[in-house]
């Protein structure tokens, strides 16, 4: 079962979109058209994320970092939620 998240990926400032995870990625998307299109639409594959840390600035910043030593901020608005889902499926 897909659960979906109200999120803005960190990149050059802060993108709002919406983060949908399920058994096998964490797909963050966007419709805002300024930014490239690998960014409107990122998969990331659940099986190569190699640890998540999180921060608080005045919300909630999990990074995923990759495997291939990629990292992905974003900022998720019910953490709680995000890591019991993300648990689920890890």
């Amino acid at each position: 079962m897909k659960s979906v998240f109200i999120c803005s990926l960190v990149h050059n400032g802060i993108l709002g979109g919406a983060l949908y995870v399920d058994e096998q990625s964490i797909t963050y998307r966007t419709n805002k058209l300024t930014v490239s299109k690998e960014l409107r639409n990122l998969v990331i594959p659940i099986s190569e994320i190699q640890e998540i840390t999180w921060k608080w600035v005045v919300f909630p910043v999990v990074t995923f970092h990759m495997q291939d030593q990629r990292t992905y901020k974003i900022i998720i608005f019910n953490k709680w939620r995000f890591e019991k889902v993300f648990r689920n499926f890890k």
